[in-house]
């Protein structure tokens, strides 16, 4: 067996490795890089291997960043089948189709300024790639060991990351591979902890968070009640950017717990993403994939998806009509990382004015907009035009659907004898801390991925 790594080895985004063994090649997903303009511009160049020469690819979840590439494969000659669990696939056409409306509106906008005689811009891949693509998929339950050919099987088990969230577990040649995907945080609402695999020769392991440790969670729930209180109390508004899949049920989840102590019925909010909306029925429908406590409160009052004064916004409309609110909105909008979406519009609204509060929950990618704010940035470029940051911003980490430095050190020593690692999913300072770490507790030299890099097994 042998790894080739080409996506997500040194960034945090564009997931992307290809296993050799029994006579296949396997891509273990094909996700979108993020960032600025000059990391996403590098999604249209040609794929690093023959697409004709993939026999079948497998999805570890639906962010994305792991998946978000699936359209351009298919649409460059990939015909094989594309497996992934049960749930990721009801969340690929939401995901998928949103991320082709994005290409084709980029692709408009970029037509309109172009001088005469030059050249069009196509979209990456359009809405009818996404659907031709979709036909290709094959869903998979957890825990249930599949041959994808002779002398190959896979098995998937709960990353805790998002619903449908995987742990790959690939078996051919004797071996057996290990790619956590994205591994969520014990304890996170919703979902289920992240399983540990009983057997690995060698592990591919996410590192996000790998330098740095998650505030405890009951600490962050105080955190961000204090954040509305407060707000409320300076007469703005609150904006959340936010993933539709994931961060978005998660404070819904915790706007329903704390409905009466953080006095939520006083506030509006919206949830300003089609898209998360419909993520939102597709939770509702797979219950059985949460974890005890949610299913208690989804029985109780207010229902975290149906609170009383919860907006779910559609059309253009209606979003823009929010900005006409100057105080007293609770806006969750995309994109997570406020580099494209309404989550943009929403800030060239707020972001100047000082009683405004903006609420980061998520991992902000070097490049973006959030990461700007994050670090502090006194002004912004939104649109062509800058703006100065008066509003508050705030980051709560511990609302991270990634678990931090000590719950991938769990994770990892849970398996068996401490297999060899290669770190992916991860910059370089985060890579480098946690490789620390797991040689000076596990005694194990951690390898940290480089594109084009291989290893075999």
């Amino acid at each position: 067996m042998k790894v080739n790594f080409f996506g997500a080895a040194g960034t945090v985004t564009g997931s992307m490795h290809l296993v050799e063994a029994a006579g296949k090649r396997i891509l273990l997903d094909c996700g979108m890089i993020q960032g600025g303009a000059m990391e996403e511009a590098r999604n249209v160049d040609p794929f690093p291997f023959d697409v004709s020469s993939i026999d079948a690819v497998v999805v570890s979840h639906a962010h994305i960043d792991h998946t978000g590439r699936l359209p351009l494969l298919s649409a460059r000659g990939y015909r094989g089948p594309i497996y992934a669990q049960q749930a990721t696939v009801e969340l690929l056409p939401v995901m998928l189709f949103d991320s082709a409306s994005l290409q084709e509106s980029d692709a408009e906008r970029s037509n309109r300024r172009r001088a005469r005689g030059e050249d069009a811009v196509a979209p990456l891949y359009t809405r009818e790639d996404v659907q031709k693509m979709l036909q290709q998929t094959r869903p998979l339950p957890y825990h249930q060991r599949t041959s994808l050919f002779p002398g190959i099987e896979v098995n998937l088990r709960d990353a805790g990351h998002i619903l449908g969230s995987a742990i790959v577990e690939l078996f051919a040649d004797g071996r057996t591979l290990v790619f956590s995907g994205d591994l969520g945080p014990k304890g996170t609402p919703i979902l289920n902890d992240p399983e540990t695999p009983p057997v690995a020769d060698l592990v591919l392991m996410e590192s996000t968070y790998g330098n740095r440790n998650h505030k405890d969670r009951a600490d962050t729930v105080r955190e961000l009640g204090g954040i509305l209180d407060t707000a409320w109390r300076d007469g703005g508004n609150v904006l959340i950017p936010a993933f539709a899949v994931g961060r978005t049920q998660e404070i819904l989840y915790w706007f329903a717990r704390y409905w009466n102590e953080w006095n939520l019925s006083r506030w509006r909010i919206f949830i300003d993403s089609p898209m998360a909306a419909k993520v939102v029925q597709i939770y509702d429908r797979h219950h059985e994939l949460f974890d005890e406590d949610a299913r208690k409160v989804w029985k109780g009052t207010p229902n975290p998806f149906r609170l009383p004064n919860l907006h779910a916004t559609e059309s253009l409309q209606e979003s823009m009509a929010i900005n006409q609110i100057r105080n007293g909105a609770i806006i969750i909008a995309g994109s997570g990382m406020a580099n494209g979406g309404r989550i943009v519009h929403h800030l060239r609204h707020n972001i100047g004015r000082r009683e405004a509060h903006v609420v980061f929950v998520g991992y902000q990618a070097e490049g973006t907009l959030g990461r700007r704010l994050v670090n502090g940035a006194q002004w912004v470029r939104m649109y062509g035009e800058d703006y100065r940051v008066n509003a508050q911003c705030h980051t709560v980490g511990g609302l991270s659907a990634h678990t931090d430095q000590n719950g991938l050190l769990d994770w990892y020593g849970g398996i068996p004898q401490h297999p060899p690692v290669v770190l992916v999913h991860g910059e370089d300072i985060a890579r480098e801390a946690l490789a620390g770490e797991i040689r000076e507790r596990f005694g194990m030299s951690a390898e940290l991925a480089r594109p084009g890099a291989v290893r075999e097994m």
